[in-house]
């Protein structure tokens, strides 16, 4: 009897411990664990197309994150108005630096990559960076490509 209940209370320890597991896993794959709590300024960019970019994306400087993406939606234009949080560390970004969104590895998450630029200004809260590239979108390339090998095939009689 005494060997059932420690069996018993071996399995629940084991459950315990890979729920607890299991959130650990969800909070790093939804990037909920490397919030920031050092005070941040938000910019603004605008985007023909922004891919599959998500809040809370990532947003570098030569490979380092300098902060996160705090919103996207449409402006009146119907361009995409995505807002980034950037960390006060990093106060000295020149204000004519440009944005770009790019995918990590082929098929992995899009973030946006700044390219600083070299004016003495530096940004700040409510800046919007004019410099944009948007994301390449896989199909739209593909489609592009199918098609200017149709237009170079000759027509068969």
């Amino acid at each position: 009897m005494g060997s059932n209940k420690a069996m018993e209370l071996a399995v629940g320890v084991f459950v315990l411990a890979g729920i607890i597991a299991l959130v650990f896993l969800a909070m790093k794959v939804g990037n909920l664990s490397t919030a920031s709590v050092n005070e941040a300024y938000h910019v603004q960019a605008r985007f023909d197309n922004i891919g599959q970019l998500k809040t809370r994306a990532p947003v570098t400087i030569g490979g380092v994150r300098v902060g996160r993406v705090s919103d996207i939606k449409i402006d009146e234009n119907f361009y995409a108005l995505v807002t980034m949080k950037i960390d006060s560390s990093y106060h000295k970004i020149p204000s004519d630096s440009g944005a770009t969104i790019l995918t990590a590895g082929l098929l992995g998450e899009q973030y946006i990559s700044l390219e600083p630029g070299g004016a003495d200004e530096s940004l700040k809260e409510g800046d919007e960076l004019l410099v944009t590239q948007s994301a390449l979108v896989l199909e739209k390339l593909i489609s592009q490509f199918l098609y200017s090998k149709a237009e170079e095939t000759p027509a068969s009689k």
